[in-house]
């Protein structure tokens, strides 16, 4: 069972989704369910700033995670901020401090089924708060990859920084005519 933080930073609102394995799907479709959570709470909000690690599945040179991202900015009509941390900085990123809270509540339980994650992930706190707990069931396979035409056609849905071309990138929804 692989967690997945997102922590909205002026709230201090945490939300861990667990999922079978961590790849750029994953990433996004646990991204898809936070929406779908919170949005009514957020209404007001048009752009969302996903500040990010740059890990593996989640690289602004992944071109499947920007390409699902493409397709989740499209559903949810929301601007997306793209902003990674360089490398070897990710220790600033608040959602790191998080997994420290997950493990005191993990320190020697033994994580046998996916109940007793999910059980000691309800019982931490972060922020006074507990936190909000979801399971994303589904198969997530590794090596997913966009080829050929797909990435000109996803090229021309992100906009890189010209400054910070690989730590800032937005990708705005197709507008509806």
């Amino acid at each position: 069972v692989t967690p997945l933080g997102i922590l909205v930073l002026a709230t201090g609102a945490l939300t861990l989704i667990f999922g079978s394995h961590e790849t750029s799907d994953f990433w996004v479709d646990a991204l898809k369910l936070w929406w779908q959570l919170v949005r009514d709470q957020f209404k007001h909000i048009r752009t969302l700033v996903i500040y990010l690690d740059n890990g593996p599945n989640n690289s602004g040179t992944r071109t499947q995670f920007l390409k699902r991202l493409v397709e989740f900015a499209d559903w949810s009509g929301l601007t997306l901020r793209l902003v990674y941390y360089p490398p070897y900085h990710s220790k600033y990123n608040p959602i790191e401090r998080c997994w420290s809270a997950l493990e005191k509540k993990w320190n020697g339980v033994l994580l046998t089924t996916l109940k007793i994650v999910l059980t000691c992930a309800l019982r931490m706190f972060w922020k006074g708060q507990h936190p909000t707990v979801q399971h994303l069931a589904g198969d997530y396979p590794n090596g997913v990859r966009v080829t050929g035409r797909a990435k000109k056609e996803l090229e021309s849905r992100i906009e890189r920084s010209p400054e910070l071309r690989k730590y800032d990138i937005t990708i705005r929804p197709r507008q509806v005519d």
